[in-house]
Parts: C-alpha cells; structure tokens; sequence
C-alpha cells in the first residue's frame, strides 16, 4: 500500500522556496545573497532570452558558473552517430546545439584588483529578473582589498524589439576613494571547451537528458576584426556548415579621463577601457552585442548584417531599447498573466512560469521552440512533441501569431518528414522525434523513432489554432498539407483484422510513456491517430465544400484521391481502442496488463530517476510510468472518454507513475482534479509550478523545462478552471482550489479577448474585445456580447471531491484468465517479486 508521501508524489503545497534567500515579489525573481552550491540552477533561472537568442545568468566577470551559455535557436553542429550495431533507417545524424561566443563578459578591476563575487567582501548584493521589462539587475557594494567601497550595478537585456540584440551596462561608483578602474568588455568563444582561466569542464555522469555531440573542435575561426569600440568574431561550423558572426560595441559616460585599447585574435575580442576615476564620479559603460546566423550565407555577409544592427543599437541607446522592452512586457501581461488569489509566494511562482514561456517562444518565429528554450543545452538543443501538446495551447490563446510561426516551422520540415516516411516504409510524412534540422536525430529508436504519436500531436496543435484563431489562411495554404500527409501515414502504419468486426491496429510504437517502448495498439496513440485521421478527413471535406479552389489547388499538390479520404473515415471508425471489462480500465497498450507490477512504495528514493539506475529492458517488464499516457489522454482527447472511465483509468495509472519526466505532473494534476482528487491536483501542481525554481528533478542547470512552463498554465486554465475547448467549443467545469480564493486569465479567441474570473460561487466572462463568444459551464450555455460583455454564472460547488487527502492505492486485479497481478522492485530481494494477496 502506497505511503501518503512517497517520493514520486510532490509534497503538501507548502511553499518549498528558501525564502530568507529569494524573497516573495510577485514580479521579481530576486536572490539576497550569492551561493556556489546551485550556480547551475540560478544561472537557469536568471537567464534572459526572446526565443532567438538567450545567455545564461553567468556573472560578468566570468566566474564563479557551472556552465556559461549563450545560445542562439537553430544553430548547431552535426556529427555522426556511431551505433553499436547497425540497422537500416537508424538516425545516422547527430545535431547538437553550439555554445555560442559569449558576449556577457565584464570584467572588473579595481587598483588592478579583480571582483569574483564568491569571495568579494561584499556589503551589499541583490540580484533580480523582473517580469515586467525583462531585464536581469545586479546590485553590489563591494569591498576591495584596499579598504575602498565601490558601488557597481550592472543589467543585462536581451531586446523583445530588436531580435538578434542583447544590451549591457556596467555602472560603477567609487564610494570612499580615487583609483584606477579597469573594465575589460570581451568577446569570448567558450563553446571549444577551453574558459578563459583554461578550465575544462568535466563530464557530469551519464545522463541521456544532457547534451551530446562532438568532441572535436566544432567553430572554425573566419575572421576577427577590430575599429573603434567595436569589435567582431565569424566562424563557420566544421560540420553543419552553419555560419555565424558575432559583433560588440560600446558607449561609455564618465567626467573622469578615460582611454581604449582594442584586440582580437581568433578566439576572443577585448575593448578594454582605463578610467582614472574620482571619488563619487560615476562610470557608465554600455555594451551592445549583436548574433547572426545562418545556414548557409557566407560570414562576410554577416557581418554587414552584424554592423547594421550594432549602427542601428548605438544610434537607438539603451533607453530606446528599455522602453520598447518593457512596452513588448506589458502587452503580453496583458494578454497571458494569470492571477492566483492565494499567497504572492505561488504568485510569483506562476508568473516566473509564463515569464520563462515568453523567453523561450516569442521570437523563436521559423525555428521551433527547443525543449530547454534558449537556456541550456539540456537535450542538446531539441525540437520535441513538447511543443504542440504543452506549448502551444498557452500560445494560442495569447500569442497567436508566435503560435503560427511554430506550426509553420513544422510545415517548412515537412519535405524532410516525408523523406523519413519513406525510409520508415510508410505513405505520407513522419515528423521527428527530437530533431533541430528537420532530420531525425534519436539514436535509441525505441524511445524515439517509435514515437510515431508525434505525427498525431502536430495535428491536433494545428486543428486547436485553427479553430481558436479562425486562421483558415495557414489551414489552406499549408496546415492542410500537414493534416493529409500525417493521416496518409497512420492509414498506411496500421493494418485490419476481420474476426469478428472490422478493427484496425497500430502496431509496434511507443507512447508518451518511454518506460514501455515497441508496443501494440498503444492507446494514447490509437486515440490520437483516430482524431489526426478525422481532422484530415474533415478539413478536405470543409475545403471543397467552402474553398473549392484551395480544395483543386491542394489535390492537384498532394495527388489526393477522394478513395484515400473514404479510407479514413473508416480506419477512425474502427481504431481498435483497447480496454479491459474484467478490471474496468483502458490498458496502455494491448499487453500492458500481462506485465507485473513495480513497487513504488518499495522502491529506495535514491534510486529515482528509475531510467539513469535501471536497464531498459527491466523497466519494460513492468507495469511502471515514465509519465502520464492513458492519463494525457484523457486530456486531449476528453470527449472520448467517460467521467465513470476517466477516474478509473487515473486511480489504476496514478500510483504506477513515477513522474520521472516533468511532462507528467501537470497533467496528473489537471486529470486528478476532474476526477474528484483535489487535494492531490493541488499537489501536482506545486509539483510542476516548482520544476526549475527548487530544482525538483535535479536537472534545472541543463536549461529550463518548457514543456512543464506551459503545463503550469494549462493546470490553470484547464485544471482549476476546467477548460476544455474540444471541436473548438470553449467549456468550463470549475475546480478552485479549497485554499485558494479565485483565479483570473485572459484568453484570445477568433479576434477578440474575454476575461474569465473564477471564484468559489461564481464563474464571470466578460468580453473585451470583439463582438461576442460563445461558451457553456457544466452543460448550460452563455454567450457575451457587445450589449451584454459580462455573464456570470452561479457555481453550487467546485465539482466532485474523493473524501481524503491520501493518493489512490495500487489497484491489483485478477486477469482475465484467473493469473493475479504481483509487485515487486527488480533486484531487491531473492524471486524480486511478491504476492499483493
């Protein structure tokens, strides 16, 4: 029987933050002292980014860290993938994102002292990130050796307005006495392996959630190049291909008598500026550094493009920058804040979340939006499922336009997806599990490749825009190529059986769970692959009724046959949708119930994450979760499902996920909440809420984990709110935590905006933009409109509630054929597994 506090179940939603360190702002992300035991895990959380570009919340000065970064989306190196054993249509490239040249050095010396905050005498030390303007702030009055007090103050920025810029000021203020200041404004080519005190950083372990790629040298010098303040890197990427400059300039203000140097070799580019600098005489040093990258244009051409955007930066100033920085922030928090009527603690939380959404997304425009954002190069800078199914719904009800620019950067791979089909022996087109390129880049197959859900997942991101936004353009234009060419895939994977009714099988694929790998008729993909076939078949059928020339246009394209569409309609009819009668539950996949079950309870908390201290194959002999599956889909396919079901299939999967992935708390969360486990929801989320911010999974210093960011808000809405927007029709059934007193979003529909307010007895939508929206709550429906924008509806309570705090039991049940189900850990003691009676 499962304890009420396991390990794999997040605690009781206390604030787990250390609150004497980073104090409660509902704004701010704020750090009172500096500490070397988490660097990777603050270097995570205090990263700017806009989605293009990002740096790590390095220091200036360039030590203490445990992993300097700065990344730009997209660029990479390629390398080649060396299998034991090899198969035909194994991954054969390897992709990994480069470490960028790092443009976030400020070094400072005083007397000709250096600062390294670890050991600096420091009176004073605040650091902070603030939600509104998007600008990392460091505060220090610093002691130096000599006695003398300076004051310095630096900011970092990574422009919202300008997307290959990031801005820097250094300003330093001499408290106590005259000296000789020296700032050392560098350029610094770190992704070779080699910091700038020669340090090598050393492999952390085996971990398949990190990084991997080349161990030679990956950017080839082009050019260096100096005049001025300004100073230039190009490179070119010794098997990519890819190109890349990197500029940096500078305005200084100062009444003290100041003079430059400039130099640059191959690897690194200095303007160093020597200030005599007077008692109370402030310095203020800005630094504008610009990235251009692509795929193919020679370096010479990027460095005009470098040049323009430094010309255009120095002419602009700072201030420009800031203000269009914080305009950019106020304009999304208008559309996507979300505002918790509980403690500012889970306040600040929330809106650390969606800040860190809106850095990883909102320039990401025709590149996807990596797993890790631009924060890390955890998953070595991958394009997975994530996006569509956790990403993409905040996106498209407050950014829609970066929702489109996702999905367009799909439909741009889609030559490549068909190209991998044909290699994979099917019709159509099958996206990559974790790719940057377009070119699958998985070299386990079982956990990747296997994957084929993917394909289901882009469908159903595009249908949900399409039928928020009424973008009919990118349906007919190009997300209809998408919808026809995945069904095309799933009618050709599958096959049929004629027993005893018409039934039609997936056969050999993985699903969200990697704990389960090369299964038969997996359900979240049988449900998924039914819906992505109806989309298809509905969306052509939409077009030649109401586009008929979009409709000519698109078969004549695709070579589609009206036969192909009748096919179907009929492999969705007859997806064959496994469940069990005799134990009540939809099985994962067609044998899941066959296997035994692993003991959680018994399972030692060290040895969580099961995957870094288990083999594959003895996770795969156990009915044991990676993360949520059956249970995601009931998420996104809830209309398929029954509530009787829905709380079956949860108490069954519950107590056998470990939530080793970040994917699946928030979606236990919004699951258990419908069901009646409301305590439990509440637990879930905190679970993903606090992912990065305490680093629960001990992975934070990889990057942030984006997929869990936009679950925290979908917990919100489609938890607690009870949001459901099946066939695009908005719904509502509340579920406000007891603890809580109310929640408010905003959300973007067809044009227009409504606001929905939550609160223990009522339901409000007012509308604020548009002319009106429809939408039901619990079955009876509303509608706002110009002469009527607010409804609001009575709630006689927050939904069914399970009695009892404590988390469903392990469900053990007597099979079909008389067998009983035992449990067990693998290894632990002699036979490894127990009788349940």
């Amino acid at each position: 029987m499962r304890a009420p506090q396991d390990s794999h179940i997040p605690p009781d939603p206390l604030d787990p933050m250390d609150r004497t360190r980073f104090p409660v702002d509902e704004w701010r992300l704020v750090e009172t002292s500096p500490e070397l035991a988490d660097l990777g895990r603050t270097e995570t959380l205090f990263a700017v980014a806009n989605g293009y570009l990002g740096m790590r919340g390095n220091p200036e000065e360039g030590r203490e860290s445990a992993a300097h970064g700065t990344f730009i989306n997209g660029f990479h190196e390629t390398w080649t993938i060396r299998h034991a054993e090899e198969a035909y249509g194994f991954a054969r490239v390897g992709q990994t994102i480069i470490n960028a040249p790092d443009t976030k050095v400020l070094k400072l010396y005083v007397d000709d002292e250096p600062i390294t905050v670890p050991d600096a005498d420091l009176d004073e030390y605040e650091r902070s990130l603030d939600f509104r303007d998007g600008i990392l702030r460091r505060h220090l009055v610093w002691r130096t050796p000599a006695g003398k007090r300076v004051r310095i103050d630096t900011t970092r920025m990574v422009s919202m307005s300008a997307r290959h810029l990031a801005v820097m000021t250094m300003d330093v203020t001499l408290l106590d006495a005259d000296a000789p200041v020296v700032i050392s404004s560098q350029i610094l080519n770190r992704q070779d392996g080699e910091d700038e005190y020669h340090v090598r950083s050393a492999a952390q372990g085996l971990d398949p959630r990190r990084a991997e790629g080349p161990a030679r040298r990956v950017l080839v010098p082009q050019m260096n190049w100096t005049k001025g303040l300004r100073a230039m890197l190009g490179y070119r990427a010794t098997d990519s291909g890819m190109t890349l400059t990197v500029g940096i300039d500078h305005a200084i203000e100062t009444e003290n008598v100041w003079q430059s140097q400039v130099m640059s070799d191959e690897d690194v580019a200095k303007v160093i500026f020597r200030i005599w600098a007077g008692r109370g005489k402030p310095i203020r040093l800005v630094k504008y550094a610009a990235y251009h990258t692509s795929r193919s244009v020679p370096v010479r051409e990027l460095i005009d493009r470098v040049s323009r955007t430094l010309d255009r930066a120095v002419e602009t100033g700072v201030e420009e920058y800031r203000a269009a920085q914080r305009s950019w922030y106020e304009d999304f928090w208008e559309h996507a804040d979300v505002v918790v009527g509980t403690e500012p603690g889970v306040q600040q939380a929330v809106r650390w979340n969606l800040f860190a959404l809106a850095q990883a997304s909102a320039l990401s425009q025709t590149h996807g939006i990596p797993a890790k954002g631009v924060t890390g190069a955890g998953y070595s800078g991958h394009y997975f499922w994530d996006a569509e199914v956790y990403v993409l719904p905040f996106l498209t009800y407050t950014m829609p336009q970066v929702a489109r620019s996702a999905l367009r950067f799909r439909y741009l791979m889609l030559d490549a997806a068909r190209r991998r089909a044909g290699e994979m022996a099917t019709r159509g087109a099958l996206f990559p599990w974790r790719t940057i390129n377009g070119e699958e880049a998985s070299a386990f197959y079982a956990a990747g490749t296997a994957q084929y859900h993917i394909d289901a997942d882009i469908a159903y991101a595009l249908s949900r825009y399409v039928e928020a936004t009424g973008d009919m353009d990118f349906l007919l234009r190009e997300g209809i190529d998408i919808l026809v060419e995945t069904a095309r895939m799933w009618a050709d994977l599958g096959f049929w059986t004629e027993n005893v009714s018409p039934a039609f099988h997936i056969h050999a694929v993985t699903g969200p769970d990697e704990y389960t790998t090369v299964v038969n008729d997996n359900l979240f993909t049988n449900v998924m692959a039914r819906h992505n076939l109806r989309l298809a078949a509905e969306n052509v059928a939409r077009l030649a009724a109401d586009w008929p020339e979009a409709y000519e246009r698109m078969v004549r394209r695709l070579d589609l046959h009206e036969d192909e569409v009748e096919e179907w309609q009929r492999c969705a009819e007859h997806m064959a949708i496994p469940y069990d009668e005799h134990i009540g539950v939809h099985p994962q996949d067609a044998h899941f119930l066959d296997r035994e079950v692993w003991d959680l309870d018994a399972t030692p908390p060290d040895r969580f994450p099961l995957m870094l201290h288990y083999h594959p194959l003895v996770l795969y002999r156990f009915q044991v979760l990676k993360q949520a599956d059956v249970v995601l889909a009931m998420l996104l396919q809830g209309d398929q499902f029954s509530r009787e079901q829905k709380r079956a299939d949860f108490e069954y999967y519950d107590p056998i996920t470990t939530g080793d992935s970040t994917l699946s708390s928030v979606v236990q969360s919004i699951i258990a909440a419908e069901v009646g486990y409301q305590e439990l929801a509440l637990r879930y989320f905190y679970g993903g809420l606090f992912v990065d911010l305490v680093d629960r999974h001990g992975n934070t210093s990889d990057g942030v984990h984006v997929a869990s960011l936009g679950g925290v808000w979908m917990a919100l809405t489609a938890g607690f709110a009870g949001m459901r927007d099946h066939h695009g029709a908005l719904a509502f059934d509340p579920r406000l935590p007891t603890r809580w007193e109310s929640i408010s979003f905003r959300l973007r529909r067809r044009g227009g905006a409504i606001r929905v307010e939550l609160t223990r007895d009522a339901l409000t939508v007012t509308l604020l933009e548009g002319t009106s929206e429809s939408f039901s709550v619990r079955g009876e429906d509303y509608e706002v409109r110009d002469d009527a924008p607010c409804v609001r509806v009575p709630l006689a309570d927050q939904g069914p509630q399970v009695p009892g705090p404590v988390p469903p039991q392990t469900v053990i049940g007597v099979r079909r054929d008389g067998s009983r189900i035992t449990a067990g850990v693998p290894g632990t003691f002699p036979g490894s597994l127990r009788s349940t009676e």
